[in-house]
């Protein structure tokens, strides 16, 4: 099983999981947070990564759609962070 890789491409942060990709422009996040609950607080979010066996859930908001991040690095929180902070 593959971790979680988050990355800048342009306008875009990019999330790659396993085979799967998502692409969420950056003025459109409004916010990131870590969700403190086992299967996450937000109900229609998006859940990317395995969900078991993981200690960290961080919620990235949107103006479209909510992501919520199965992982064990804390570090992709920041990461993230860095990268809307260069918009």
């Amino acid at each position: 099983m593959f971790g979680l890789k988050v990355k800048e491409n342009g306008d875009t942060v990019v999330i790659s999981w396993q085979l799967s990709k998502v692409e969420i422009p950056k003025d459109e996040i409004t916010a990131v947070t870590l969700d403190e609950t086992y299967g996450g607080e937000e109900k229609t979010a998006m859940r990317i990564g395995f969900p078991y066996a993981t200690t960290e859930r961080i919620l990235i908001k949107t103006t479209k759609q909510n992501y919520l991040l199965f992982t064990n690095n804390r570090s992709i929180k920041d990461k993230i962070e860095r990268i809307l902070s260069q918009k």
